[in-house]
């Protein structure tokens, strides 16, 4: 390893707070425009492409939460007067079995600028939902076919 090999610093400390922690809340975001495309992330420390979001942090709400990722992670925002819909509550199995996420979908939102990369996201973009790119996550490419095709949330992520 190279002395200041940041990615692996990175993926190792996050190993380490998966393996010491208590049950965590995350959430993830659908924002899907008009034209049928969803808002779709890579981040730095884990690989695919993955729905925007992130852990809740004390004292803040789920949706809050959400509302927040959306923002840091896309440069993403609601419309005034928009509440984010619940989609679902999944334990993430890939996490540990502590972890557990909510799914929402945001039913109007805009982008208020294109978002650049920085030290968590390498790339941001959005893609067809019929078209989701070779590297999207398994879990990823699963929620979104729940939301296209109005099926009920499975229990795991």
């Amino acid at each position: 390893m190279k002395p200041l090999d940041r990615p692996l610093v990175r993926r190792l400390f996050h190993l380490g707070a998966l393996a010491t922690r208590g049950m965590t809340l995350g959430v993830r975001g659908a924002a899907i425009d008009t034209d049928g495309r969803v808002c779709l992330v890579r981040h730095t420390y884990v690989g695919g492409w993955q729905l925007p979001g992130g852990g809740v942090e004390r004292g803040e709400t789920a949706p809050e939460a959400m509302t927040r990722e959306f923002r840091e992670e896309a440069e993403i925002v609601l419309d005034p007067g928009t509440a984010l819909r619940l989609h679902g509550f999944y334990r993430n199995r890939a996490a540990s079995r502590r972890d557990h996420v909510a799914l929402y979908v945001a039913p109007a939102f805009r982008q208020l600028r294109a978002k650049r990369p920085d030290r968590e996201i390498a790339a941001c973009a959005f893609f067809p939902l019929d078209a989701l790119p070779a590297a999207t996550t398994r879990a990823t490419a699963e929620r979104l076919r729940e939301i296209r095709e109005g099926l009920a949330p499975t229990d795991l992520w």
